[in-house]
């Protein structure tokens, strides 16, 4: 099975993603992850992302494809995958479309995801910071959810709330 896990920053993702990865036995993937294994290692592309993260810069549409291909076609993907951080907007998606299997958006409010964000204390997690980085995430994933519920794949599910009881709804929703 092939699952996209989308959400804004603080709902959850990457809890419920390691829950599901145990329960259906494939492997997450965080766009995230593959950045900072690249970034780490000596190679031009690597050196290439190394400089992109260094300026706080995102990884460009055509770079960030390039890299999630490269990790799908890896044997562990082989009887599906849970992506966690891609498509992050409609031009990748465009490039390269994964054919998922079901998309599952968990969804809180901005207020709730400004509220656990502030709670990890993290130097760049200010308000004012993480209500930027929440107007650009709407702003290019507004039309992604769209996209996957004219397709029928989408299960909104509610990320407020206790972990065990929103796993729940995510299995009932990908039927595991």
């Amino acid at each position: 099975m092939r699952i996209l896990l989308i959400g804004p920053q603080g709902s959850g993702k990457s809890t419920q993603g390691k829950l599901l990865s145990a329960k259906l036995k494939v492997p997450v993937i965080s766009t995230g992850e593959i950045f900072r294994k690249f970034k780490e290692e000596d190679s031009d592309e690597g050196r290439r992302i190394k400089k992109i993260y260094d300026r706080g810069k995102l990884i460009d549409n055509e770079t960030t494809v390039s890299l999630v291909k490269k990790r799908l076609a890896k044997d562990d993907c082989q009887n599906g995958y849970i992506l966690d951080g891609y498509p992050r907007n409609m031009e990748q998606i465009r490039l390269f479309e994964p054919n998922f299997d079901k998309v599952i958006y968990l969804k809180i409010s901005d207020e709730e995801s400004i509220s656990r964000l502030l709670k990890r204390g993290r130097e760049d997690d200010t308000r004012e910071l993480i209500t930027e980085r929440l107007n650009i995430y709407h702003e290019q994933t507004d039309p992604i959810l769209d996209y996957y519920q004219r397709l029928g794949l989408l299960s909104i599910v509610d990320g407020s709330g206790e972990i065990g009881p929103i796993f729940e709804n995510i299995r009932k929703a990908t039927g595991g």
